[in-house]
């Protein structure tokens, strides 16, 4: 696949993700527990996965590349949940603009930082003066979308 396409993906994948905030807090608000709201908001993403795991397969780990997991490496979906849980529950209070914007700015710059460092046995990307501005950047526009 062309990588040209990839750009098109991520920005439906990130519209979706400021969608999906939205969407947990209509959740929450009529199951009234932001537990179980989580729970739910899970459970199409497992039956889904778990459809296409069954459909297919292959490949699996065997037990080499199991004792050669890092022990953090299933803990993805958990960084994910929490995302989630604090969405759910702090969007009505502070809006979808501002939490959005502060968590896509957390992440450029821990994604930052793991770049430069090479953080989590990712390939390492010097923090460049540019990649620096646009975290400066992405504080500030945060900052004017909460000031509102």
């Amino acid at each position: 696949m062309n990588s040209f396409w990839f750009y098109p993906l991520v920005l439906i994948a990130g519209a979706l993700q400021s969608m999906g905030v939205s969407m947990n807090a209509q959740l929450k608000s009529v199951l009234i527990n932001p537990w179980l709201a989580s729970l739910v908001s899970f459970l199409p993403i497992v039956i889904v996965l778990t459809a296409i795991w069954v459909c297919q397969p292959q490949p699996l780990p065997n037990s080499n590349m199991l004792a050669n997991m890092p022990w953090w490496a299933p803990l993805g979906g958990l960084a994910g949940a929490v995302a989630v849980f604090l969405g759910l529950t702090m969007v009505d209070k502070i809006g979808a603009g501002p939490l959005n914007g502060m968590v896509i700015t957390a992440n450029i710059i821990a994604s930052i930082c793991i770049d430069h460092f090479g953080l989590l046995k990712m390939p390492a990307h010097q923090a460049s003066p540019l990649r620096m501005i646009g975290a400066i950047l992405m504080v500030a526009g945060v900052t004017l979308i909460i000031r509102n």
